[in-house]
């Protein structure tokens, strides 16, 4: 299915743009980005995933070969390329990617004497969010430009959390940049869900973690806990998401209980 074919079931029913965020790196966020994506799929759900990070690992996860892109999101920001010639098919065919390279990295840099720097993205999505179901920005992780683009063009973020020692450092400036954003820029950004990602059931400090950060967002946080699995770590050296390289692993199991539980919550 190509991009040009996509027709929403019910196109007035409303998109739900959601940024996955976490200003600390190596938590889960481009997995948890590209496998929910994909789940979603499975459940007859039309996802579009921009992948916002320099390291391009959204689109590296659904095999797209970067070094043979005529157009990345970062020349949608800066070379005003329309949006709609990089969105690219994937092997879930109600997922579509626009896809991003190193070149991004430099885009921080450029959007500073950009006008209305920080609304670009929501600028570029207004003509074809429509047409999808939910829109995932996979961010960056940091708290720059980039990110803060995402969080105007959002209405809401999901944040992956890793099972480990100092879980929840950093959130709390997190958590403040999202309420500047919402005071200031996008009154209706809210936290959708937080989701506990690496989870070890044999250690007790993955327990406490999920305990802690439990206390800290209550409801907010998603019932499934996406597990360690040596399968999940694999699945994008292939350019699969875990659906689609190991179908009955306990990582691909537990993203499809994520995926219906964010069906759930609208």
């Amino acid at each position: 299915m190509e991009y040009k074919d996509i027709k929403r079931a019910f196109p007035d029913k409303e998109t739900r743009i959601i940024a996955i965020i976490n200003q600390k790196g190596g938590v889960g966020k481009s997995t948890t980005a590209v496998n929910l994506a994909s789940a979603l799929g499975e459940n007859k759900k039309k996802v579009l995933l921009i992948d916002f990070d320099p390291q391009g690992n959204s689109s590296s996860g659904f095999g797209i070969q970067k070094d043979e892109l005529p157009h990345d999101i970062y020349d949608a920001l800066l070379k005003d390329v329309p949006v709609e010639e990089m969105v690219l098919p994937t092997i879930e065919k109600s997922v579509f990617v626009v896809p991003a390279t190193i070149q991004l990295a430099g885009a921080e840099i450029e959007l500073v004497a950009h006008v209305s720097r920080e609304t670009i993205l929501k600028e570029i999505l207004e003509p074809i969010a429509k047409e999808f179901d939910y829109v995932f920005i996979d961010c960056p992780p940091s708290l720059g430009l980039l990110t803060m683009n995402a969080l105007v063009a959002a209405d809401s973020i999901l944040i992956p959390i890793q099972c480990e020692f100092y879980a929840l450092e950093g959130l709390s400036k997190l958590l403040e940049t999202m309420k500047m954003v919402k005071k200031r820029l996008n009154p209706n950004l809210d936290v959708f869900g937080v989701v506990m990602t690496m989870f070890d059931a044999r250690t007790t400090l993955s327990r406490e973690v999920v305990n802690e950060v439990r206390k800290y967002f209550g409801t907010k946080v998603f019932k499934s806990i996406i597990p360690r699995s040596v399968k999940l770590s694999e699945a994008p050296s292939h350019g699969l998401p875990i659906n689609h390289y190991s179908r009955v692993n306990k990582g691909a199991l537990a993203y499809q209980r994520l995926a219906r539980e964010v069906v759930r919550r609208g």
